[in-house]
C-alpha cells in the first residue's frame, strides 16, 4: 500500500515487482525453505558497495548535502537510518551529531534509587552509587548524558501529550536549548509544524533484566538521525539506510525494515559480514507457523 500510494505511473511494473520481492520477504519465501532463520541475497542495486567509506556513503545517501539543509522544516521528516540494535543507533548518532554544526549542549540526568528498595533487607545501597546507575543504558529509557544542537532531529521516548501528537516514537527537531527546557517542533505524524515546550520528566525503566527499581530524571528525548527498526514502524519514508553490522534476530523485522520506504530508489542497505567485510547476503527471520491460522 506504501508503494502504491507514492508509485509513478510509469513505474508500474517495476513498482510491482518490488512489492512482491517485499511480500516474499515477509513470508520467509526467499532463501530456501528454512522455517526460522534463512540467508538471502539482496540485489546489487539495494547494496552499498564502496568498501573505502561505506558508513559515509550510507550518510551521503540519506542525508544529502545535510549541512546546508538542515535548517530546512521537511528536510528530516521522511527520511532515517536504520538498524537492530541500540548499540549501533547510538554510533550513528554519534558520529552525525558531530558533523552537525552549531554548539552542542549536554544534559545530566538525576539518578537514584526508588524508595521501595530501601524496605529490603538484603538490598545493599553501596552496590548501586550514582555512578553504576548513570552507565546504565537501557532501552525506552534516555542515556545519562544526552547531548543535543539546535536544529537536530530527535525523538519522543515517552507519551506525553496525546491529543496534541506528542506520543512516544514521535520525531521533532530542536529549536532551542534552555537549562531546563527544551523547545521542539513535531515533524512526523498529524500534528507537523505543532511547536512545544519539552522539560525533564521523573522515568522509571521496566526492564525485567533490572533486578531493583530505579528512576531516571532526564529529557524524554533521544537523538534520531538514526533509529531502531522497531522504534521505525507505522512510518513512511522516503528514503531509508538499513545498517546491518549484525544480522536482524527476531520475526519479520528485515521485512519492517524494508517495507518502510515509498520506492525502489529510497532504500539502500549496508551489510557486514562477521568480519566486517561488504557483503550481499543476510539473515532473514520468519517463523511461518504465525501464518497458519491466518484467514
Amino acid at each position: 500500500m506504501r508503494l502504491t500510494v507514492a508509485s509513478d505511473p510509469s513505474l508500474i511494473e517495476e513498482t510491482r515487482l518490488f512489492a512482491n520481492w517485499l511480500l516474499d520477504i515477509g513470508e520467509g519465501k526467499l532463501g530456501g525453505s528454512n522455517d526460522g532463520d534463512a540467508i538471502i541475497d539482496i540485489p546489487h542495486d539495494l547494496l552499498i558497495t564502496q568498501s573505502s567509506d561505506p558508513i559515509g556513503s550510507l550518510i551521503e545517501f540519506v542525508y544529502p548535502s545535510f549541512l546546508e539543509e538542515f535548517n530546512n522544516p521537511n528536510y528530516f521528516q521522511d527520511r532515517a537510518i536504520l538498524a537492530p540494535k541500540n548499540e549501533v543507533v547510538q554510533q550513528l548518532n554519534e558520529c552525525l551529531l558531530s558533523l552537525f554544526p552549531g554548539e552542542e549542549k549536554e544534559y545530566l540526568s538525576s539518578d537514584s534509587l526508588c524508595q521501595s528498595e530501601f524496605l529490603n533487607d538484603t538490598f545493599n545501597e553501596e552496590l548501586y552509587s550514582p555512578d553504576v546507575l548513570n552507565g546504565l543504558k537501557l532501552s525506552g529509557l534516555p542515556n545519562h548524558k544526552l547531548l543535543l544542537k539546535v536544529g537536530v532531529p530527535v525523538m519522543l521516548l515517552r507519551n506525553i501529550d496525546q491529543k496534541n501528537g506528542l506520543c512516544n516514537g514521535t520525531r521533532l527537531q530542536v529549536l532551542s536549548l534552555g537549562n531546563r527546557v527544551i523547545e521542539a517542533v513535531v515533524i512526523t505524524g498529524n500534528n507537523i509544524g505543532h511547536r512545544t515546550f519539552i522539560s525533564r520528566l521523573s522515568l522509571t525503566p521496566s526492564d525485567k533484566k533490572i533486578p531493583f527499581k530505579f528512576k531516571r530524571r532526564q529529557f524524554p528525548l533521544a537523538v534520531c538521525f538514526a533509529m531502531t527498526i522497531n522504534k521505525s514502524q507505522g512510518q513512511s519514508l522516503s528514503k531509508v539506510g538499513l545498517f546491518l553490522k549484525e544480522p536482524v534476530f527476531t520475526h519479520g523485522q528485515l521485512y519492517v525494515a524494508l517495507s518502510r520506504v515509498k520506492s525502489r530508489e529510497g532504500l539502500k542497505l549496508l551489510i557486514l559480514d562477521k568480519d566486517g567485510r561488504l557483503t550481499n547476503k543476510t539473515s532473514n527471520v520468519v517463523y511461518k507457523e504465525v501464518f497458519q491460522n491466518l484467514c
